[in-house]
Parts: C-alpha cells; structure tokens; sequence
C-alpha cells in the first residue's frame, strides 16, 4: 500500500501537490467523519448526568452541520483534484507511450509485442487511470479513519483500545499474506488478458484466410479457449482471495466480541461508566469497517501494480539512439545524397547483413535485387531508421543519420510500399498527412499527379469520402494511389520504393507507374526491384545475397559479367509480366 502510493507520487510530476493536497483533505475528511461519535459522547454524558440544556443541544446542532458542510467542502475538493489529476496524469502517461512507440525499432512491433502493446493501452491503463484515484482517496479515508477510531478508543479505555489495537496488527499481518497471493495472481490475470488480447487481434486479422480455408470452427475454438482462460483466472483469482478475506473477517468478528464483552464486564466491576458504555456499543460494530474496507481494496491495489508494470516494462525498451540534431538541411547541389559504409545487422542472432557498403549520388537510382530472405527490404529499413545498425554507418550527405533526429531525418525521406495502409479518416486527411501545412490546392495537385484524382471526386462524398481502417473499402491499386499522392505532397529529396506495381492488376499498374514517374522526378530513388523494366533503367544495380553485395553495375555490365544478374534477368525474360521473386 505505501509502495503504491509511493510509486503514484513518483509517476504523479507535476500533478504531485495536487495529489497530496487531494490526500490531505482525504484525511480530514476521514477525522471529521468520526466527530459525530465524539458528539454522541457528550450527548450521552449529559442525559447520564442531567445537565442537559437548550444551549448544548444548539451547540451541538451548529457543530453537526458545521462537521457536515465541511466534509463536502473536504470531500469536493479532494475529488476534483484527485480525478482531475488522475486524467490528466494517465493522459500524459498515453502521449508519452505514443511517443515512446514511436522511436523504438520496427523489430519490437514484430516479436510478438502488439497484443502487449494493445493491452497496455486499452485495458490497463483504463483500468489505472479509472479507478486509481478514487481507491487511493478511499484507502487515505479508511486508514486514517481506522487509526482515529482506535486512538479514540485508547483514550477512553486502554483495555479496549489494546482490544482494538492487536486485532488491527494481527489483521494487517494476515492482510500482508493475503497480498503476496493476490500480486501473485494479478500478474498471472493481466498476462492472460494481453494472451486473449492477441488471440482476438490475430483471429480478426486472420479472418479472411480463416475463412477461405475453412478454418473458422478451428480458430473459433483458439479463440474460445482464450475466453475460457481468462474466465478461470478470474475465477482462480477470487477463489484464492476468498479464503483470505473469510479469515479477516472471522479475526474482526472476534475483535468486535472481545471489545463487547470486554466493555460490559468494565461497565459490571465499575471501571467504565454508563454513558461510555452505551457510546462504545454504538460504535463498537463499526470499529473495524473501515480496516476491512482497505484490505478489501488491495485486491485492486495489485492488479493496478500488474498494470503499472507491464506500462513501465513497455517504458523501458531502449529507444532508437536520437542526438535529436534538427538543424540539418539538405543540399541538392551536393554529389552524394546517400552512403553506406560496412553496414551490419542482426535480428537477434541471425545475422542478416554483412559489411554492406555503396554510395548513392544526388539524383540517381539504385535498384536491390536478391532471393526472397536476402536482405533487400532490412537495407531500406535502415535507411529510414526503422531499425538501427549493428555496425557500420549510414550517412546522408556525410551525415550519420544516427546522429540527425527521427523526425528531421524523415523530413528527407518518402517511403512507397506494395502494402499500403490508410488510416480510418476521408481520403483527403489521408494524403495530408505527407505535408500537415498544404493548401487544399497542393492535396488536388498531389492527387491528380498520383492519378487518383479522377476516382476519387467520382467517390458519393469526393475527397471528404472517409475510408474503412487499412483502407478496406478500396482497391489495393486505389490506396497504392493515394499512398503515392501522400508521398508527392511531401516531396522529399529521398524516396524508397519497394516496387508498386507488383501486385497490382493490369488496370491499375499503367496508373500507378504514371504516378511513381511523377513521384520520382529529380528524386534519388532507392528501389527494391521486381520487374525487369526497372531493373535495366537503374543508374546502378545491387545484386543482394545472403546479406550481401555480390555484384554491382549497371544493366550491360552485369548481363556480360554472367553471374547471378545474368541468370535472374534470363529467368525473367521467359515470364510474361517479368517479376522478380
């Protein structure tokens, strides 16, 4: 309990004097919550002894609604600053993951990591963020509420306030085992919820092959089992709680009889008056409610430590290496636009590039070709920092990338793959996003240079159309357009391209050429090749294999030298759409 309020105010920042001063007025709240016993004790005193009058009853009345206004007040403020700071913190606590996310390497999105990610973001900390405020201001109220309910005992008899003080310390020792039990399943039933997080992601992204191969009943029963999981441990969770609470509160019922008998036998041998008696038996049955109420909370206290942890495990993934330098700008007029220089990388053990090293001069066009598992595609990652190298270094105009921040560095830099994803948004707000500032005239521009103009403004809402999540409501040639659009609006001195037109139909590749033709023009273009046509217009060609550059040249050079280049090209010849691999 004290490790989670501790760790609340670490990760609270600049929200901390709001969260204490919350805490603060919690415990006020809690120490006027009792001041009506405090009154029924003088009350009771003064009927025992007869000396009521007109003036205490309006003493007490004022005092009454005083105590009560002021518990409002109290209680207001402390919920306005703890759950406005509890938004606002887990707010910031969203744009710092989002942000985080976004500088670490591609590989961490490919290792299993997205149901994780999901899970962080959609169940735990909606759960934190819900309702960690509200139970700590709950805990605040009843620990400092149990602790002025037994030193108000103390004070009016030792014997029943040490009644009360051993079966607080011998419930909050029970309370302790009960928690390490409790931690123990909450990491084991927030681990499962990220296990059906990604059952559910991979069934719903699956779900076209699923069902083309008739697949449904078996991946429907993966599902199911991932439900029936989670179900029972929920229920195992409870079950092994169950038992702990049954002992406290078997621990407070033998707390709340010893304090009973124990005032009545004080009351028979003359040690504890009438009116004190009738107070502590007004009282007495509730004595314990506020310490069963903050054990009962520390089931919830654990799973929102689980939450806090697989947060904070996401937090704590090495980020891409950024110096954050923004100042640089690049020159048209300089020769070489890209080198890379004995490049190496590794996906954890398994080596995939070795010793890669070629330059790129201003305007020109570099063409990769390679078997499936080559390295072609990891060699463009690189070059737009979705990965880091391992060894070796990258440079743009003399400059390791490395050392030029993300986001300046992706100013520079336009990347059109065969994938294409477009956000849940119109199609206009999808090709802005290559330029934030454009004009509705530059987006128009844009989109009638990637050849998508026309379809578009025959769509029942034109631009303004709004398009399903990935895109799904269009042609894959349609988002290859728009995709192609985004990147003219952008207009980079770089663009990487793994070639557009690979997949598309006949109908579409004459459109989509159209556009990279514009997207390209006095670009220097690094192309990860599939057709033949592409292959022989490059200014020079690298043949990848096994991690690395085998042959280098232009078309002619390469067809004379009659290695792998010549026999891919020949393969290719005999084909009637001329792809490679």
């Amino acid at each position: 309990m004290k490790k989670m309020l501790s760790r609340i105010l670490k990760l609270s920042g600049t929200y901390r004097p709001q969260i204490i001063t919350a805490f603060v007025c919690s415990v006020l709240e809690a120490i006027l919550a009792k001041m009506p016993i405090a009154y029924s004790f003088f009350i009771l005193g003064k009927f025992y002894d007869n000396s009521m009058e007109v003036k205490d009853s309006i003493d007490i009345g004022i005092a009454m609604v005083l105590t009560i206004l002021l518990q409002i007040l109290l209680h207001h403020i402390s919920d306005r600053l703890q759950s406005g700071a509890g938004y606002l913190l887990f707010a910031d606590k969203r744009l710092e993951l989002g942000d985080h996310l976004r500088k670490l390497p591609m590989g961490y999105f490919t290792e299993g990591n997205i149901g994780k990610i999901s899970s962080v973001l959609a169940t735990d900390l909606l759960y934190v963020e819900e309702h960690i405020m509200m139970k700590l201001a709950k805990i605040m109220t009843y620990l400092f509420s149990s602790i002025i309910m037994i030193l108000f005992l103390i004070f009016f008899s030792r014997p029943l306030g040490l009644i009360a003080l051993v079966t607080s310390v011998i419930a909050y020792i029970t309370a302790t085992k009960m928690n390490l039990v409790s931690s123990e399943e909450a990491d084991i039933r927030q681990n499962q919820s990220q296990g059906l997080t990604e059952a559910v992601l991979t069934f719903v992204e699956g779900i076209a092959v699923i069902k083309s191969y008739n697949l449904l009943g078996e991946k429907s029963k993966e599902l199911s089992e991932n439900f029936r999981k989670s179900r029972d441990k929920n229920i195992t969770f409870e079950e092994r709680i169950a038992p702990w609470m049954l002992l406290l509160n078997s621990i407070y019922a033998i707390g709340i009889g010893g304090i009973f008998g124990s005032s009545v036998w004080l009351y028979s041998s003359g040690r504890l008056s009438l009116p004190y008696l009738l107070g502590i038996l007004l009282f007495v049955f509730e004595l314990f409610n506020p310490l069963k109420a903050l054990f009962e909370e520390s089931a919830s206290l654990n799973i929102m430590n689980s939450c806090l942890d697989r947060m904070e495990e996401i937090l704590s993934e090495q980020e891409l290496h950024d110096e954050q330098e923004t100042g640089f700008i690049y020159d048209n007029q300089k020769p070489e636009a890209v080198r890379f220089d004995r490049v190496e990388f590794s996906y954890g053990d398994k080596k995939i590039l070795k010793q890669i090293s070629f330059t790129m001069k201003q305007n020109s066009m570099t063409a990769i070709i390679g078997p499936s598992g080559s390295g072609k595609s990891t060699i463009a990652n690189l070059l737009a920092r979705l990965w880091d190298v391992n060894a070796g270094a990258i440079y743009i105009q003399g400059k390791d990338i490395r050392e030029i921040s993300l986001e300046n560095l992706m100013n520079h830099i336009s990347m059109v793959f065969q994938r294409v994803y477009l956000f849940e948004d119109t199609i206009y707000n999808n090709i802005l996003m290559g330029k934030a500032g454009a004009t509705r005239e530059e987006v128009y521009e844009a989109a009638k240079k990637a050849r998508c103009y026309d379809f578009i403004i025959k769509l029942p809402d034109g631009f303004e159309t709004k398009v399903g999540e990935g895109g799904t409501t269009l042609s894959g040639g349609e988002k290859q357009r728009i995709s192609i659009a985004r990147s003219i609006l952008k207009d980079t001195p770089i663009v990487i391209l793994d070639e557009a037109t690979a997949s598309v139909d006949s109908d579409n590749e004459r459109y989509i050429q159209e556009a990279i033709n514009e997207l390209v023009k006095g670009k220097t273009l690094l192309v990860i090749a599939h057709r033949l046509h592409t292959i022989k217009n490059a200014d020079q060609i690298l043949v990848v294999e096994n991690g690395e550059i085998t042959e280098r040249g232009v078309h002619e050079e390469l067809m004379e030298q009659g290695k792998t280049y010549f026999s891919f090209h020949n393969k290719l010849s005999g084909r009637k759409r001329g792809y490679l691999n």
